[in-house]
């Protein structure tokens, strides 16, 4: 049986087993050539298990005898796929979630257990016939929003120590949507106009994002991505909003010399390139040269030639000291903004590890500040939301070297913070989580 259901079983499984979704994902779509519908279906089902781990675990604990780590690896999978279903999914009538559900514990090797599967997940749709919300939730603010929203106690505390409750809620709602697709305009090929009366003419709905020139947003589903309208002319590429703002704080100039320190896979030095008409030169530098290929790949077929690569560690390239007009650090981070886009983020990232990035964060910035020339600018770009890898990182980097200032963006539509750095709230927005700050190097250091 090659469904939708049992393939998305299939994916889970090796989720479970610590594979990343999107990679559990590729691999099965690549095995298993399924129809669009159950293609959207499928993907769903995947990443909304991952995503809503938390809350579905807590359903089989407080209904079931056994809690949610006791049950058998499958039995818990099937589990979380039927309730998904029931919860999460209102196009899906209650009887076809449940009775595919019973029909998958028969295929994958649990018969034993179908009797159980059935009288679950009935016993689950009578508690919602009396109540809206089945689920027992505990008074804490913390665990209540993480366990209703299904993430970790310490991202919701991360948040609520920053917006206050009813924020926060907004931001796990938000968090927790399908992820939209925004698209970039390579302007030195096409034109906002000429690629949305391309995608209609192929019956795909796109619309304009206010405040970003080059930005468009795919609003209908679309099939392959490689075969929308000029997908291969390099009329455009896909690159959330929030990202193509990083291009605009950095505002490169025809002629500048720019370093991209952690380049790869290319979506902001490809911008940066057309926001320079492509005249001038970036280098382009990243360490993972896998990575760099897809960045090589997407300069050809945007046809841009001021684009130099450089694999290596950015903290040992010493041949650009001083040499930079604009220095673009997008840093590796938590990726806590784009958690919808990453469903297992929210489970792979840890207080600690958060700590370990905030380190590198201020060894890469304090690196790549020598290579700006004396008055030019340096923006540090993070897709996350936590204080230790944004805020902290600037605060201590400006105490400790004067000769660095804030520059306040000109983003009048965007609510700035007083010292000038720039936090994009998704549920505000409605585009990625990030954090940016534009500085400029006022003089030589001491």
């Amino acid at each position: 049986m090659t469904n939708s259901r049992q393939v998305a079983f299939t994916a889970l499984k090796e989720v479970h087993k610590g594979a990343y979704a999107d990679v559990a994902l590729d691999r099965v779509l690549q095995k298993y050539k399924l129809p669009d519908n159950d293609r959207r279906l499928m993907t769903e089902l995947v990443y909304g298990c991952v995503r809503r781990q938390r809350t579905l675990d807590t359903i089989i604990d407080q209904l079931a005898t056994k809690k949610a780590q006791q049950q058998p690896p499958d039995l818990r999978t099937i589990l979380h796929l039927g309730l998904y279903q029931l919860r999460y999914q209102e196009k899906i009538p209650d009887s076809a979630a449940v009775n595919t559900t019973v029909e998958l514990a028969k295929e994958n090797g649990i018969s034993g257990l179908t009797g159980f599967v059935n009288g679950f997940l009935r016993q689950y749709l009578r508690l919602l016939e009396t109540s809206s919300e089945p689920l027992k939730l505990p008074e804490n603010p913390v665990e209540r929003l993480g366990i209703l929203h299904s993430f970790p106690d310490w991202i919701i505390e991360v948040w609520l120590s920053q917006l206050g409750f009813a924020e926060t809620e907004k931001l796990c709602a938000w968090m927790n949507q399908t992820p939209t697709i925004d698209l970039r305009v390579n302007i030195l090929r096409s034109s906002l106009e000429e690629v949305e009366s391309a995608f209609e003419s192929a019956g795909v709905l796109v619309r304009p994002i206010p405040h970003l020139p080059q930005a468009l947003r795919l609003i209908s589903s679309t099939g392959a991505i490689q075969n929308l309208p000029g997908f291969r002319d390099g009329w455009w590429t896909i690159q959330d909003s929030s990202a193509q703002l990083v291009g605009h704080l950095l505002d490169p100039k025809p002629g500048d010399v720019v370093i991209d320190a952690c380049a790869a896979p290319g979506g902001k030095t490809t911008h940066i390139a057309e926001l320079m008409g492509d005249k001038g030169k970036i280098y382009a530098c990243d360490q993972t040269a896998s990575r760099l290929r897809k960045l090589k790949e997407n300069a050809q077929r945007l046809n841009l030639q001021s684009i130099e690569i450089c694999t290596g560690d950015t903290r040992n390239l010493t041949q650009f000291h001083n040499v930079a007009d604009r220095v673009l650090l997008d840093a590796p981070c938590s990726g806590l903004g784009t958690m919808h886009r990453h469903a297992d983020a929210r489970w792979r990232q840890t207080p600690a590890s958060v700590q370990e990035l905030s380190q590198l964060q201020k060894e890469l910035l304090s690196h790549t500040a020598n290579f700006v020339k004396t008055g030019g600018v340096l923006v540090y770009a993070t897709c996350t939301l936590h204080p230790a890898e944004n805020e902290e990182v600037i605060s201590e980097f400006l105490a400790a070297n004067s000769h660095w200032q804030i520059e306040h963006p000109s983003f009048d539509f965007l609510d700035i913070s007083t010292p000038g750095w720039l936090k994009v709230w998704p549920h505000q927005q409605d585009m990625d989580g990030f954090f940016m700050v534009r500085l400029r190097k006022t003089k030589d250091s001491e």
